[in-house]
């Protein structure tokens, strides 16, 4: 593995891991940085896998005790089995669309300019879902009911396209139905596991002649850099969330977006013919 090579993964995986739980889109981050450091192909398919392998298997540590309480109260406690019900049906959704559009999806949509314009959109949304005013109904994950969940569930379905952010996507969503920041928060997070442990054995399995015995290097060092990052992210925005809004997460996503559209524009970076 040759210094470039390796300064790939390390950027890769350290935009994976810092962006995967926070409402800024990491399939949209990986995208403009894959492309601006020229690491495109079929190994930058497998690669991503890898890397968002590593990002929810941080976010799993991170909460690892009250997985193991779940999972030890499911043949005794109902609240044990409501939390893993409400989780199941919230994943149902975008495992359906998924499945069914994903092939589509990357085809036309994993591109620069779609990512910029959902980014700046999604930052508009998030700044109008903060100001409204919240009518709380749920202080606790333990407290949602099979309603809450599901619409939560559809509200993930819209980060299939590139640029919403999957986190943003359900975190805004419990917003607006009627969760806590806290609790919107802590449910984007355990609703990540399914959701990208899913993808990622759906993906691998697809793709799965990508994967070359070459690439363990490279893909091992992405995995321990995402694997990290990530665990820095998840601790950082779940202290920053007790006392902060979402609004400056909405702002650099608009700002972001921007950039990139000016860019384009303006002839710097011919962003139109890039495909994810």
């Amino acid at each position: 593995m040759d210094l470039w090579l390796a300064f790939q993964a390390i950027v890769l995986g350290i935009v994976e891991g810092l962006t995967e739980f926070l409402p800024i889109s990491s399939t949209g981050h990986q995208i403009i940085v894959a492309d601006l450091i020229g690491f495109s192909g079929e190994r930058e398919m497998a690669f991503n896998i890898i890397i968002q392998l590593a990002a929810i298997l941080a976010v799993m540590w991170e909460f690892r005790p009250r997985i193991i309480s779940v999972v030890a109260g499911l043949h005794r406690e109902p609240q044990a089995r409501r939390f893993t019900a409400n989780l199941l049906i919230a994943f149902l959704p975008a495992a359906v669309l998924g499945v069914a559009f994903a092939d589509l999806i990357h085809h036309y949509l994993f591109n620069p300019l779609t990512v910029a314009v959902a980014l700046v959109i999604g930052g508009v949304i998030m700044l109008w879902a903060e100001r409204r005013e919240h009518l709380i109904e749920v202080h606790d994950v333990d407290d949602m009911r099979w309603s809450h969940a599901l619409k939560v569930g559809c509200a993930q379905c819209l980060a299939m396209i590139p640029g919403t952010s999957r986190s943003a996507a359900t975190i805004i969503g419990g917003l607006l139905f009627g969760l806590s920041r806290k609790t919107a928060t802590e449910f984007s997070f355990f609703l990540a596991m399914p959701t990208m442990v899913g993808a990622a054995v759906y993906s691998g399995y697809t793709y799965r002649e990508l994967f070359q015995p070459g690439d363990l290097p490279v893909f091992a060092l992405g995995f321990v850099t995402s694997f990290i990052f990530a665990m820095l992210a998840v601790k950082a925005l779940l202290k920053f969330i007790a006392n902060h809004s979402y609004a400056v997460f909405a702002w650099y996503r608009i700002g972001f977006g921007l950039l990139i559209l000016a860019t384009w524009q303006l002839g710097w970076i011919d962003w139109s013919g890039v495909q994810g």
